[in-house]
């Protein structure tokens, strides 16, 4: 699957959908004098604005390396998953303050047959982007479109919430608080995911150690054309997120030439290359016996 046109199609599948439900939602919301609606409306047209943003990340992430970045323009893409999280902050910030608002004021709205089926439909829609925006991250290792996936769960969940409340203020069983205190919950499940997508783009940025299961494949592959122990130790990955560069170290005999010390250097490295997809540098020292 091709990355950047992944990343593409998903953002402008994203903007449209979202701007047809912003159009539907703040109609009903204007037409039953809802404030719960329109608000929702407002929080699927952010969803356009993030989605936006996935669709420019991956046009510059595509760039090729130049003098000024050696390493590729990949990391845009960790900077849109990061606007994408401080914007959820901010909607799960303003769903708080607006559910407390609600209950203060002990706010009660009758919905009617129209805004029950556009919400509805508006939260499975909405699933189905955050399904799409999952599958495509998975497939293509992709931060950003992640993170534009949870945008979309948020605001299902948002959508839950009032479909919620427009159905106990129909039942009429004087819960009134019910949507206040579900706004609450479902606040603190947009900022809980913003949290998880800025945790991972800060741990890219800041770099990361490859797992064991990783080392442990590496060793199987380089062991299939060098037999003797290597002692491959002092690994590092820095993700690039276009490119991925790998660093490591490598014991040789201390009596073997330069040339045949380089030689199986650039073997290890055209493995790596081959197998995972990572340009490595690969720092060779000598092994020295214990004297018994």
């Amino acid at each position: 699957m091709n990355r950047e046109k992944a990343q593409i199609v998903e953002g402008i599948v994203s903007v449209v959908v979202n701007a047809v439900l912003f159009a539907v939602k703040f109609w009903v919301g204007l037409a039953t004098g809802s404030i719960a609606l329109v608000a929702d409306a407002w929080h699927t047209m952010s969803d356009s604005l993030t989605s936006i943003f996935v669709v420019l990340a991956a046009k510059l992430a595509s760039k090729k390396p130049d003098k000024e970045h050696p390493f590729g323009h990949g990391r845009w893409e960790l900077i849109a998953s990061l606007l994408i999280a401080f914007v959820l902050v901010f909607i799960g910030y303003e769903f708080i303050m607006g559910s407390i608002e609600r209950f203060q004021n002990k706010v009660e709205v009758t919905y009617g047959t129209v805004a029950l089926v556009v919400t509805i439909v508006s939260i499975i829609l909405k699933e189905a982007l955050a399904q799409y925006g999952f599958y495509i991250g998975r497939k293509t290792n992709n931060p950003v479109v992640t993170a534009d996936g949870w945008h979309s769960r948020s605001d299902a969940l948002s959508s839950v919430v009032v479909l919620i409340g427009m159905l106990v203020s129909k039942l009429s069983f004087d819960l009134w608080w019910m949507d206040s205190v579900l706004g609450v919950f479902c606040a603190l499940a947009i900022i809980y995911a913003a949290i998880m997508i800025l945790k991972e783009a800060i741990t890219r940025i800041l770099g990361e150690e490859p797992d064991a299961e990783f080392i442990a494949k590496l060793d199987e592959e380089v062991s299939k054309v060098y037999k003797d122990d290597l002692c491959i130790h002092h690994v590092h990955l820095h993700n690039y997120i276009s490119q991925k560069e790998l660093t490591l170290h490598i014991r040789l005999n201390k009596d073997m030439t330069i040339y045949d010390g380089h030689e199986i250097a650039t073997v290890i490295e055209n493995i790596i290359e081959e197998k995972f997809d990572m340009v490595a540098t690969i720092h060779v020292e000598p092994l020295v016996q214990k004297q018994e």
